[in-house]
């Protein structure tokens, strides 16, 4: 048995389980098994450690025209406090001025219950939440033990939830860790079934440091898959070791088909300066459809926004794709 036809019988057999867990908000339908859907996070994940304050005028733009561009969830914002984390200060006035589009989704990151409430003054309608397997990454990023951001964590779910809106989890580290190294694939999938069965619709596991390879993906997967769906599951891969497309490919076959990515390759990794961050969307994009997945992206409109976002920035995309179809255009005119 392939893994494809493999990995749907493990989507089978964690249906059961599924179906104690709480009302949950829901965002995009199930899809057929040749669709991926692309999670663009280049607006919120990508913007967010830039230096220089980006003008909300460009970041409304960014994500308009990433919308336009085909793409199905577009994370806009972070409803957090300016003080840590100041590029995101505009949320309010970036979110309300979107020119919206149908059938796409915006979330946004509100990781405590005040970002909740703001982000539904805002008008958002799902937001984002995240939690770190490790007990240091949490003490150095939140302040707070493992088991006390879990705990935080279904607070601020349920309370999302009892607004009425969607609510999508993230897992940090789940194949490194900066400080502790190697993780547990069943201390991820502990946190992941923490998450699922407080409400979350969707899971994104977080390769934060890029330290994964397709083999460490694979063991974490097998532990995940026993006890969340495959279908409420994302990966969001770091290219810090030029490993997140094989890594990716990789959480196909346990057929997971949601992938989260940067356009531009936006947002760096800040433990290991200089490195690649986020994986280009054009990246991802390119690879799908030349193994014949649908994904309702324009590839050419991609690769024309990473070009203009960077040049916005003042320096290159970081896209290997967009790079190489931009200077293929260039030569044809």
């Amino acid at each position: 048995m392939n893994r494809f036809a493999s990995s749907m019988l493990r989507s089978t057999t964690t249906r059961s389980a599924a179906l104690t867990a709480p009302m949950r908000q829901y965002s995009t339908p199930a899809t057929a098994s040749n669709f991926v859907k692309i999670v663009e996070v280049g607006p919120r994940d990508g913007l967010q450690n830039e230096k220089q304050l980006i003008p909300a005028p460009v970041k409304i733009e960014l994500i308009e025209r990433l919308a336009n561009a085909g793409l199905p969830v577009v994370e806009a914002t972070s409803f957090v406090s300016p003080k840590w984390v100041p590029q995101m200060g505009d949320n309010h006035e970036v979110f309300s001025k979107i020119q919206k589009k149908p059938n796409v989704g915006y979330p946004v990151l509100a990781p405590n219950i005040r970002g909740v409430d703001n982000a539904l003054a805002a008008g958002a309608s799902e937001v984002a939440m995240f939690t770190a397997v490790t007990e240091s990454f949490n003490r150095k990023n939140t302040n707070c033990s493992t088991e006390e951001a879990i705990d935080r964590m279904e607070e601020v779910t349920k309370a999302a939830l009892d607004k009425g809106l969607k609510v999508r989890g993230y897992v940090s580290c789940v194949l490194g860790c900066p400080y502790e190294g190697v993780v547990s694939p069943i201390a991820v999938a502990q946190m992941a079934k923490r998450m699922y069965d407080a409400g979350c619709y969707e899971i994104s596991l977080g390769d934060t440091i890029g330290v994964g390879t397709a083999g460490s993906m694979g063991l974490m997967l097998e532990e995940v898959v026993k006890v969340v769906p495959a279908e409420a599951l994302a990966v969001h891969c770091h290219d810090t070791y030029g490993q997140a497309l094989a890594n990716i490919l990789k959480a196909l076959e346990y057929g997971i088909r949601v992938v989260d990515s940067s356009v531009a390759g936006l947002g760096g990794c800040p433990y290991a300066p200089g490195a690649k961050g986020n994986v280009a969307t054009e990246d991802v994009v390119y690879m799908l459809h030349g193994m014949g997945f649908d994904t309702g992206v324009s590839l050419k409109s991609l690769v024309e926004i990473g070009a203009w976002i960077s040049e916005k920035l003042g320096r290159e995309t970081n896209s290997r794709a967009g790079a190489a179809l931009k200077l293929r255009r260039e030569s044809r005119l």
